[in-house]
Protein backbone atom coordinates (compact mmCIF):
# COMPACT_ATOMS: atom_id res chain seq x y z
CA UNK A 1 0.00 0.00 0.00
CA UNK A 2 1.13 3.55 -1.22
CA UNK A 3 0.90 6.08 1.45
CA UNK A 4 -1.18 9.30 0.14
CA UNK A 5 0.26 12.85 0.13
CA UNK A 6 -1.55 15.39 3.15
CA UNK A 7 -3.28 17.16 0.29
CA UNK A 8 -4.65 13.68 -0.95
CA UNK A 9 -5.68 12.25 2.47
CA UNK A 10 -7.85 15.88 2.85
CA UNK A 11 -9.71 15.08 -0.80
CA UNK A 12 -10.06 11.38 0.44
CA UNK A 13 -11.62 12.18 3.76
CA UNK A 14 -13.64 14.90 2.12
CA UNK A 15 -15.09 12.46 -0.46
CA UNK A 16 -15.77 10.38 2.66
CA UNK A 17 -17.73 13.30 3.98
CA UNK A 18 -19.68 14.14 1.20
CA UNK A 19 -21.04 10.02 0.49
CA UNK A 20 -21.83 10.04 3.98
CA UNK A 21 -24.26 12.80 3.10
CA UNK A 22 -26.08 11.52 0.69
CA UNK A 23 -27.69 8.90 3.12
CA UNK A 24 -27.67 6.26 0.24
CA UNK A 25 -26.16 5.77 -3.17
CA UNK A 26 -25.91 4.02 -6.68
CA UNK A 27 -23.12 4.32 -8.03
CA UNK A 28 -23.08 3.80 -12.39
CA UNK A 29 -20.44 1.76 -12.07
CA UNK A 30 -18.60 0.89 -15.62
CA UNK A 31 -15.56 -0.78 -14.01
CA UNK A 32 -13.45 1.68 -15.28
CA UNK A 33 -10.83 3.06 -12.62
CA UNK A 34 -13.23 6.39 -11.74
CA UNK A 35 -16.57 4.52 -11.11
CA UNK A 36 -14.17 2.14 -9.53
CA UNK A 37 -12.81 4.04 -6.59
CA UNK A 38 -16.41 5.83 -6.56
CA UNK A 39 -17.82 2.71 -5.53
CA UNK A 40 -15.05 1.95 -3.38
CA UNK A 41 -15.31 4.97 -1.33
CA UNK A 42 -18.93 4.56 -1.35
CA UNK A 43 -19.11 1.21 0.49
CA UNK A 44 -16.60 2.65 2.91
CA UNK A 45 -18.42 5.30 3.78
CA UNK A 46 -22.20 3.77 3.30
CA UNK A 47 -21.65 -0.12 3.50
CA UNK A 48 -24.93 -1.81 2.38
CA UNK A 49 -26.56 1.61 1.78
CA UNK A 50 -24.49 1.73 -1.40
CA UNK A 51 -24.85 -0.41 -4.92
CA UNK A 52 -22.92 -0.35 -7.80
CA UNK A 53 -24.99 -0.39 -11.16
CA UNK A 54 -23.45 -1.44 -14.57
CA UNK A 55 -25.78 -1.02 -17.96
CA UNK A 56 -24.93 -3.16 -20.23
CA UNK A 57 -25.56 -2.76 -24.03
CA UNK A 58 -24.14 -3.22 -27.46
CA UNK A 59 -21.52 -0.17 -26.97
CA UNK A 60 -19.72 -2.60 -24.02
CA UNK A 61 -16.63 -4.18 -24.75
CA UNK A 62 -16.20 -7.80 -24.73
CA UNK A 63 -14.85 -8.47 -20.69
CA UNK A 64 -16.05 -5.49 -19.19
CA UNK A 65 -18.71 -6.80 -17.86
CA UNK A 66 -16.94 -9.85 -16.26
CA UNK A 67 -14.32 -7.17 -14.87
CA UNK A 68 -17.37 -4.78 -13.38
CA UNK A 69 -18.43 -8.11 -11.47
CA UNK A 70 -14.87 -9.13 -10.52
CA UNK A 71 -14.65 -5.73 -8.92
CA UNK A 72 -17.49 -5.08 -6.99
CA UNK A 73 -17.19 -8.72 -5.76
CA UNK A 74 -13.55 -7.41 -4.62
CA UNK A 75 -14.76 -4.06 -2.89
CA UNK A 76 -17.61 -5.97 -1.57
CA UNK A 77 -20.50 -3.76 -2.78
CA UNK A 78 -24.02 -5.01 -3.99
CA UNK A 79 -23.86 -5.20 -7.96
CA UNK A 80 -27.17 -4.70 -10.17
CA UNK A 81 -26.47 -4.82 -13.69
CA UNK A 82 -29.39 -3.22 -16.34
CA UNK A 83 -29.87 -3.21 -20.20
CA UNK A 84 -29.67 0.43 -21.35
CA UNK A 85 -31.72 0.42 -24.87
CA UNK A 86 -29.75 3.45 -26.32
CA UNK A 87 -29.57 1.53 -29.68
CA UNK A 88 -33.42 2.26 -29.74
CA UNK A 89 -33.18 5.97 -29.95
CA UNK A 90 -32.71 7.49 -33.60
CA UNK A 91 -30.59 10.75 -31.73
CA UNK A 92 -28.32 8.39 -30.26
CA UNK A 93 -27.89 6.19 -33.50
CA UNK A 94 -27.30 9.15 -36.05
CA UNK A 95 -24.31 9.64 -33.93
CA UNK A 96 -23.97 13.93 -33.44
CA UNK A 97 -21.57 15.35 -31.40
CA UNK A 98 -23.69 15.13 -28.72
CA UNK A 99 -24.50 11.61 -28.95
CA UNK A 100 -23.29 10.49 -25.42
CA UNK A 101 -26.22 12.96 -24.00
CA UNK A 102 -28.55 10.76 -25.19
CA UNK A 103 -27.01 7.15 -23.89
CA UNK A 104 -26.41 8.88 -20.38
CA UNK A 105 -29.83 10.22 -20.36
CA UNK A 106 -31.29 6.75 -20.72
CA UNK A 107 -28.67 5.25 -17.99
CA UNK A 108 -30.10 7.72 -15.64
CA UNK A 109 -33.69 7.63 -16.67
CA UNK A 110 -33.80 3.85 -16.24
CA UNK A 111 -31.65 4.15 -12.69
CA UNK A 112 -34.07 7.34 -11.70
CA UNK A 113 -37.15 4.10 -12.30
CA UNK A 114 -35.13 2.16 -9.67
CA UNK A 115 -34.03 3.94 -6.98
CA UNK A 116 -36.82 2.53 -4.56
CA UNK A 117 -36.36 -0.79 -5.79
CA UNK A 118 -32.21 -0.50 -5.33
CA UNK A 119 -33.16 0.94 -1.63
CA UNK A 120 -30.83 4.48 -2.41
CA UNK A 121 -32.03 7.89 -3.01
CA UNK A 122 -29.02 9.33 -5.17
CA UNK A 123 -27.50 8.33 -8.13
CA UNK A 124 -23.61 9.15 -8.32
CA UNK A 125 -21.10 8.89 -11.47
CA UNK A 126 -17.51 8.64 -11.80
CA UNK A 127 -16.82 12.46 -13.49
CA UNK A 128 -13.55 13.82 -12.11
CA UNK A 129 -12.61 17.35 -12.32
CA UNK A 130 -10.36 16.56 -15.70
CA UNK A 131 -13.71 15.31 -17.39
CA UNK A 132 -15.01 19.30 -16.94
CA UNK A 133 -12.39 20.82 -19.08
CA UNK A 134 -13.09 18.50 -22.39
CA UNK A 135 -16.58 17.59 -24.58
CA UNK A 136 -18.85 15.47 -22.14
CA UNK A 137 -22.56 16.59 -23.13
CA UNK A 138 -22.94 12.75 -20.91
CA UNK A 139 -22.62 15.62 -17.74
CA UNK A 140 -25.23 17.37 -19.45
CA UNK A 141 -27.79 14.83 -18.95
CA UNK A 142 -26.50 14.34 -15.21
CA UNK A 143 -27.28 17.55 -14.48
CA UNK A 144 -30.76 17.22 -15.77
CA UNK A 145 -31.60 13.77 -13.60
CA UNK A 146 -29.37 15.32 -10.52
CA UNK A 147 -27.17 13.01 -10.53
CA UNK A 148 -24.10 13.48 -8.39
CA UNK A 149 -20.48 13.61 -9.04
CA UNK A 150 -18.53 12.96 -5.40
CA UNK A 151 -15.02 12.98 -7.23
CA UNK A 152 -15.68 16.60 -8.47
CA UNK A 153 -17.37 18.03 -5.53
CA UNK A 154 -14.33 16.62 -3.73
CA UNK A 155 -11.74 18.31 -6.19
CA UNK A 156 -10.29 14.79 -6.98
CA UNK A 157 -8.65 14.63 -10.64
CA UNK A 158 -7.63 11.38 -12.98
CA UNK A 159 -4.08 11.68 -11.15
CA UNK A 160 -5.92 11.33 -8.27
CA UNK A 161 -8.06 8.67 -8.59
CA UNK A 162 -5.63 6.59 -9.48
CA UNK A 163 -3.22 7.02 -6.42
CA UNK A 164 -6.68 5.96 -4.12
CA UNK A 165 -7.06 3.17 -6.67
CA UNK A 166 -3.29 1.94 -5.88
CA UNK A 167 -3.49 3.24 -1.99
CA UNK A 168 -7.02 0.90 -1.49
CA UNK A 169 -5.40 -1.95 -3.29
CA UNK A 170 -7.81 -1.92 -6.17
CA UNK A 171 -5.94 -4.20 -9.28
CA UNK A 172 -7.30 -2.11 -12.41
CA UNK A 173 -5.47 1.38 -10.46
CA UNK A 174 -2.88 1.61 -13.53
CA UNK A 175 -6.03 0.63 -16.22
CA UNK A 176 -6.15 2.41 -19.77
CA UNK A 177 -9.56 4.53 -19.83
CA UNK A 178 -11.79 2.14 -21.96
CA UNK A 179 -14.64 4.50 -23.40
CA UNK A 180 -17.73 3.10 -24.79
CA UNK A 181 -17.36 1.34 -28.23
CA UNK A 182 -19.12 3.71 -30.19
CA UNK A 183 -16.97 6.69 -29.00
CA UNK A 184 -14.14 5.44 -32.02
CA UNK A 185 -16.76 5.64 -34.70
CA UNK A 186 -16.97 9.29 -36.21
CA UNK A 187 -19.08 11.77 -35.61
CA UNK A 188 -22.48 11.87 -38.32
CA UNK A 189 -21.54 8.30 -39.55
CA UNK A 190 -24.72 5.91 -37.81
CA UNK A 191 -23.61 3.80 -34.69
CA UNK A 192 -24.78 0.40 -35.18
CA UNK A 193 -24.57 -2.61 -33.39
CA UNK A 194 -22.74 -4.17 -36.58
CA UNK A 195 -20.32 -1.44 -36.76
CA UNK A 196 -19.42 -1.80 -32.30
CA UNK A 197 -18.84 -5.47 -32.55
CA UNK A 198 -16.74 -5.27 -35.96
CA UNK A 199 -14.74 -2.79 -33.63
CA UNK A 200 -14.85 -4.64 -30.35
CA UNK A 201 -13.59 -7.26 -32.59
CA UNK A 202 -10.23 -5.71 -33.70
CA UNK A 203 -9.54 -4.07 -31.01
CA UNK A 204 -9.46 -7.92 -29.26
CA UNK A 205 -7.21 -8.95 -31.34
CA UNK A 206 -4.96 -6.41 -30.06
CA UNK A 207 -4.98 -6.70 -26.78
CA UNK A 208 -4.88 -10.57 -27.19
CA UNK A 209 -1.20 -9.88 -29.18
CA UNK A 210 -0.02 -7.43 -25.58
CA UNK A 211 -1.48 -3.66 -26.40
CA UNK A 212 -3.07 -2.29 -23.72
CA UNK A 213 -3.60 0.94 -24.75
CA UNK A 214 -5.46 1.29 -28.43
CA UNK A 215 -8.17 2.01 -30.03
CA UNK A 216 -9.97 0.89 -33.45
CA UNK A 217 -11.43 4.26 -34.75
CA UNK A 218 -14.02 4.00 -37.62
CA UNK A 219 -13.57 6.87 -39.49
CA UNK A 220 -15.06 5.97 -42.65
CA UNK A 221 -17.66 3.15 -43.71
CA UNK A 222 -15.60 -0.41 -43.64
CA UNK A 223 -12.38 1.58 -42.61
CA UNK A 224 -10.35 1.12 -39.38
CA UNK A 225 -7.50 3.13 -38.68
CA UNK A 226 -5.41 1.49 -35.54
CA UNK A 227 -4.42 4.07 -32.71
CA UNK A 228 -1.34 2.57 -30.29
CA UNK A 229 1.73 4.28 -28.81
CA UNK A 230 4.39 5.88 -30.99
CA UNK A 231 6.77 3.49 -28.97
CA UNK A 232 4.56 0.21 -30.01
CA UNK A 233 4.09 1.52 -33.62
CA UNK A 234 7.16 -0.52 -35.06
CA UNK A 235 5.52 -4.20 -33.52
CA UNK A 236 2.81 -3.41 -35.05
CA UNK A 237 4.48 -2.82 -38.83
CA UNK A 238 6.44 -6.25 -38.42
CA UNK A 239 5.46 -8.54 -41.12
CA UNK A 240 4.28 -11.58 -39.17
CA UNK A 241 2.43 -9.23 -36.94
CA UNK A 242 0.64 -7.25 -39.82
CA UNK A 243 -0.11 -10.07 -42.32
CA UNK A 244 -2.11 -11.25 -39.66
CA UNK A 245 -4.05 -8.00 -38.16
CA UNK A 246 -5.05 -7.64 -41.90
CA UNK A 247 -6.52 -11.20 -42.78
CA UNK A 248 -8.45 -10.26 -39.64
CA UNK A 249 -9.62 -7.15 -39.69
CA UNK A 250 -10.39 -8.15 -43.56
CA UNK A 251 -12.35 -11.08 -41.87
CA UNK A 252 -13.95 -8.49 -40.19
CA UNK A 253 -15.22 -6.95 -42.76
CA UNK A 254 -12.81 -3.61 -42.57
CA UNK A 255 -11.94 -3.22 -46.33
CA UNK A 256 -9.36 -0.06 -45.59
CA UNK A 257 -6.81 -0.44 -42.75
CA UNK A 258 -4.48 2.03 -41.15
CA UNK A 259 -2.03 3.09 -38.75
CA UNK A 260 -1.98 6.67 -37.06
CA UNK A 261 1.34 7.52 -37.29
CA UNK A 262 0.65 10.49 -34.24
CA UNK A 263 -0.19 7.43 -31.91
CA UNK A 264 -2.63 6.89 -29.37
CA UNK A 265 -4.08 10.00 -28.08
CA UNK A 266 -7.59 9.70 -26.15
CA UNK A 267 -10.19 11.48 -27.82
CA UNK A 268 -8.77 12.45 -30.99
CA UNK A 269 -12.51 12.33 -32.60
CA UNK A 270 -13.34 15.05 -30.83
CA UNK A 271 -10.24 17.20 -32.82
CA UNK A 272 -13.31 18.13 -35.59
CA UNK A 273 -15.91 18.83 -33.58
CA UNK A 274 -16.26 22.16 -34.96
CA UNK A 275 -16.14 21.26 -38.64
CA UNK A 276 -18.54 18.39 -37.39
CA UNK A 277 -21.12 19.94 -35.68
CA UNK A 278 -21.40 23.55 -38.46
CA UNK A 279 -21.66 20.39 -40.99
CA UNK A 280 -24.16 19.03 -39.06
CA UNK A 281 -26.55 22.13 -38.77
CA UNK A 282 -26.32 22.92 -42.10
CA UNK A 283 -27.02 19.81 -44.08
CA UNK A 284 -26.35 16.14 -43.40
CA UNK A 285 -25.66 15.44 -47.15
CA UNK A 286 -21.51 16.09 -46.38
CA UNK A 287 -20.33 12.87 -45.60
CA UNK A 288 -16.80 13.85 -46.39
CA UNK A 289 -16.64 16.76 -43.82
CA UNK A 290 -18.37 14.96 -41.26
CA UNK A 291 -15.07 11.86 -41.73
CA UNK A 292 -12.19 13.55 -42.37
CA UNK A 293 -8.95 12.21 -39.93
CA UNK A 294 -8.25 14.95 -37.58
Amino acid sequence: MIELTPELTAKRDRLHEILCGYGSVAVAFSGGIDSTVVAKAARLALGDAAVAVTAVSNSLASGELAEAESLARLIGITHQVIRTREFDDPNYIQNAPNRCYFCKSELYTQLEARLTELGVSVIASGANTDDTGDWRPGMTAAAEHRVRSPLIEAAISKTDVRQLAKFWGLPTWDKPATPCLSSRIAYGLEVTPERVRQIDAAEQFLRDRGFRELRVRYPQPDAARIEVPTAELARLVEPALRDDLLRHFKSLGFKSVTVDLEGFRSGSMNAVLPVVSLSLSSSRSAPARLTSDP
